[in-house]
């Protein structure tokens, strides 16, 4: 008999950890094939030597209290790598000036006046506190954007420099392009269960306090993950190969330009998604179109040791500035290995969705910007020693109003049809740890399927 052959097509983490996972429960004999269209793996994180040694330009970090990537890293034997935060605390640049980012908030919405007192102006912290008392209404079976709900109840500047700074560090985007119940769940769910205001929903959703480190990296850089993930799945990587055609046939599925194979991971960006499904699966082809892509610039700069970078751990930029920056990492100030090195490092994004001009820029260009608003932010204008660009076209997804729901109708598209799986941002969320996951569930409900 024929040993099964495995399609992974996308190369990033979700189709790296679906690769091992099948590997690990289908056995030696399958033949795993994972296509990846450009020239190297691990899609948004990407380790570079700068300097002399590695940085992450794509991804840095995972959240720590969740805990799929700490139990793949110690299942691949490499906990030792893991590292923590530093305790310096992140600024915000708003109104021309640099805050502290503010605490007892929600993604940035806060439960509280007080939480924002010195960020915005006393009309706004007026309203914030007399927000309890103004009637409300929240409809359990819809959903709106962040931006919407936060601005009828707290007004634009809350908007503005507290709730778009956080939102776009993470998704890229804006909050009037993030719904509620995809990007604050469980603000949503405070909602949905009777909350009587916003201020009241942020309060019983806010986490509890905890000592434990909420973020994690490794040592060396995403780099030793992905290495380790492409040893330990021992498949083929055909480089430089994009799935052209997806087609059921038979009993099995035909993917261009491999041939026919016995199951699929789709592991690629929504929009890729919705062309390959386009024939076979129509429906979840359209829903998987409904999920736009954000496109960003990360600029790494290694600056002298004594380049004089504030002792914070990065710096959010409120919509509205005039800066091109969206944030900056501190990186030697976040991470204490880093502060190790004989360099100073900080990285510097560009890009929300929307607004992705500077994304094409020259390299000379970017550095330069990254230069200039980083002087304006910090007083900080050395000559670094090293720079590094990084373009992400199309690097996360937008979880709109309503992104629940159109993932949950694509999954049962999806359901429905044998031998074939998806994974990866566009579903359960875009860090590290929900990608891990999605690849993790796809792999096993193949892998139940093939065997069963």
């Amino acid at each position: 008999m024929t040993p099964p052959t495995v399609a992974v097509v996308g190369g990033g983490i979700s189709g790296l950890v679906a690769a091992y996972r099948l590997r690990r429960s289908l056995g030696a004999a399958t033949r795993i094939v994972v296509l990846e269209r450009s020239s190297r793996l691990g899609g948004k994180l990407r380790t570079v030597p700068l300097a002399g040694d590695p940085v992450d330009v794509g991804a840095e970090a995972f959240i720590a209290r969740r805990p799929e990537v700490v139990a793949l890293v110690e299942e691949l034997g490499l906990s030792a790598h893991i590292v923590h935060p530093s305790a310096a605390r992140p600024l915000l640049y708003a109104d021309a000036r640099l805050h502290p980012l503010p605490a007892g908030t929600l993604m940035g919405i806060p439960a509280s006046a007080q939480a924002v007192e010195g960020l915005v102006d006393d009309e706004t912290l007026a309203r914030i506190a007399a927000e309890p008392t103004v009637p409300f209404h929240w409809d359990r079976d819809s959903d709106v954007s962040v931006a919407d709900l936060v601005r009828s109840r707290f007004g634009e500047q809350v908007v503005q420099r507290s709730v778009d700074p956080l939102l776009g560090g993470v998704y890229s985007g804006l909050s009037d392009t993030a719904g509620v119940r995809a990007t604050v769940p469980t603000l949503a769910a405070a909602l949905d269960a009777g909350a009587t205001s916003l201020s009241d929903a942020v309060a019983r959703a806010l986490p509890p306090k905890s000592d434990a480190p909420v973020f994690g990296t490794l040592r060396e850089g995403y780099g030793v993950l992905i290495q380790a993930l492409v040893r330990e799945a021992d498949a083929e990587f055909l480089y430089g190969t994009a799935a052209s055609g997806l087609k059921r046939s038979g009993g099995r599925w035909s993917v261009d330009p491999l041939g026919e194979v016995d199951g699929v991971v789709l592991a690629v960006p929504a929009p890729d998604a919705a062309r390959l499904l386009s024939d076979s699966v129509r429906s979840a082809a359209q829903c998987a179109a409904q999920i736009p892509l954000a496109s960003s610039v990360v600029v790494a700069l290694a600056l002298p040791h004594d380049a004089g970078l504030p002792q914070n751990s990065g710096i959010l930029v409120a919509t509205g500035e005039e800066l091109s920056a969206k944030a900056f990492t501190l990186s030697s100030r976040k991470w204490p290995h880093l502060a190790e090195r004989p360099v100073a490092l900080a990285r510097a994004s560009f890009g929300r969705f929307g607004d992705d001009a500077l994304v094409d820029a020259s390299e000379a260009d970017l550095i330069a910007v990254a230069r200039a608003d980083l002087a304006t932010v910090t007083g900080v204008d050395a000559e670094p020693v090293a720079a590094f660009v990084q373009r992400w076209h199309g690097g996360l997804p937008q979880y709109r109003e309503h992104h629940g729901e159109i993932v949950a109708a694509f999954e049962a598209e999806i359901a429905g049809i044998d031998g074939l799986e998806v994974a990866g941002a566009m579903l359960h969320g875009v860090g590290v740890p929900a990608c891990v996951a999605t690849g993790t569930a796809a792999a096993a409900r193949l892998t139940a399927r093939m065997e069963g």
